[in-house]
């Protein structure tokens, strides 16, 4: 048997915070090794934030170019989805080739290691037939899959999940998207402003239903507008495809959908039993990695990123992975700190969202005043014209006198956002900022009128 390789520190999974870890440890000086499965990089650059966005952007300027009539004269488009995925593929993921980011690795001094990995014990992770010692620890930052539902019929058809809409060269007439979360209505959207007939499927009663209810309602006729049918309190009992095309029965409902399509969007999970968890003491039937506040989920053990259940989000990935590398370097830093975590859909408009939301802070037990204000009833709301749609909700903590909660949603949400979250976050009275100067004419300045709302 061989002897097992030793390394500072090893990081499981090198999506941008475990390759953002991996890559500052090397460059410190430690022996590290990068453990991956798939691509250097992760989900976010080659099917998530960066590919989608780009998909988002080109259906805004289809969805601008609309408006044009409107506000500045005449304006004709034709949708051609090849500039999208030609794009995508050219200058996003290098046709899902990611040696410019092992290379990059490797030049900070890491070493890539490509395969699955499983703890075996305390600071002892295996690779195949390699096992490997580190003698610092093993940091976990293996991410999420999509959770696909147990709906009768689906297993074993040719479903789509977000890989699949992401890298699809041409789009199908025709798509049913099980899930009115982020990432469904997203595509949802995109896809109907390139001409494909859409309908969305959501089992809660409203979409983004995690989110304000404002939120939900926007996000839907958002969506109808562009032509999506959106069913909402409605779940799949039955699902079916014929070789050409699938079908979906709604539960209690004789209706049938049908659509060339489908793509499972009702989403993500982390999945711990294969990461050999239980070798160190942790449950590999829980649905996240217990940390503290320095990401510490053992000894020798650090968590980051989806599998620690804060937000399946890149920045709260990086925001943890700064934690870990000081943690690692012993650096002196806060522990993490979690009431202000801010999120976008990014939709058209954008429903940017930041701490709690009224329903939250509600079951928590505080007295909250709240106030919501649309973003076309501000002089640049009213300028924008075309596209106006939006508001900000406010949420505050009434026997402190502080914001926990915002939603910016509206042209540039996810910007006027920035803010709320600054405010939220370094707990800014109340009364300080309805004394700020807002700057006229901007759609940042309905804060100021939200702030005076406050009920």
């Amino acid at each position: 048997m061989s002897a097992n390789e030793q390394a500072d520190v090893v990081v499981v999974g090198l999506g941008p915070g475990g390759e953002y870890v991996a890559g500052t440890l090397a460059e410190a000086g430690l022996d590290v090794v990068g453990v991956e499965a798939e691509l250097v990089g992760g989900e976010c650059p080659y099917w998530a934030c960066v590919p989608s966005k780009m998909m988002i952007r080109a259906g805004n300027l289809l969805a601008e170019a609309a408006r044009v009539p409107a506000l500045a004269g005449e304006a004709v488009v034709s949708p051609d989805w090849t500039r999208v995925a030609g794009r995508i593929r050219d200058e996003a993921t290098d046709d899902w080739n990611d040696q410019v980011a092992a290379d990059r690795f490797a030049a900070k001094g890491g070493r890539l290691v490509r395969g699955r990995g499983r703890l075996v014990g305390p600071r002892q992770l295996m690779v195949g037939d390699r096992t490997f010692e580190a003698r610092r620890g093993v940091v976990l930052a293996t991410g999420t899959r999509p959770r696909i539902p147990a709906v009768p019929g689906l297993e074993g058809t040719p479903y789509w999940t977000s890989r699949d809409a992401v890298a699809a060269k041409e789009l199908p007439a025709s798509m049913l998207v099980l899930g009115g979360g982020a990432i469904g209505v997203e595509l949802a959207q995109v896809f109907a402003r390139f001409k494909c007939a859409v309908t969305v499927i959501e089992g809660q009663d409203r979409l983004l239903a995690q989110e304000e209810p404002e939120a939900g309602e926007l996000a839907a006729e958002a969506l109808r507008a562009d032509g999506v049918s959106v069913f909402t309190g409605a779940r799949a009992r039955q699902v079916s495809h014929d070789g050409t095309a699938f079908t979906v029965r709604l539960d209690g409902d004789e209706q049938l959908l049908s659509a060339e399509r489908l793509l499972v969007a009702t989403g993500r999970h982390a999945d711990l039993t294969p990461l050999g968890v239980d070798t160190v003491g942790l449950d590999p039937t829980a649905g996240a990695v217990p940390t503290d506040g320095r990401m510490r989920a053992g000894e020798g053990l650090w968590a980051i990123g989806d599998i620690t259940g804060r937000g399946a989000f890149t920045h709260m990935s990086m925001y943890q992975a700064e934690i870990a590398v000081r943690d690692i370097l012993g650096q002196p830093g806060p522990d993490a700190d979690y009431r202000a975590l801010p999120r976008v859909t990014f939709t058209d408009p954008e429903i940017g969202a930041v701490g709690l939301t009224e329903r939250q802070a509600r079951e928590r037990g505080l007295r909250v005043r709240t106030s919501v204000v649309t973003i076309a009833s501000s002089t640049r709301g009213w300028i924008h014209g075309p596209g106006n749609e939006g508001f900000i909700k406010l949420v505050e903590d009434a026997d402190r006198g502080v914001l926990i909660g915002a939603t910016s949603a509206g042209p540039a949400g996810g910007e006027v956002l920035y803010g709320l979250n600054v405010a939220v976050h370094a707990e800014v009275p109340v009364d300080r900022l309805q004394h700020m100067i807002y700057t006229y004419p901007t759609f940042h300045r309905t804060i100021e009128a939200a702030l005076g709302a406050l009920r």
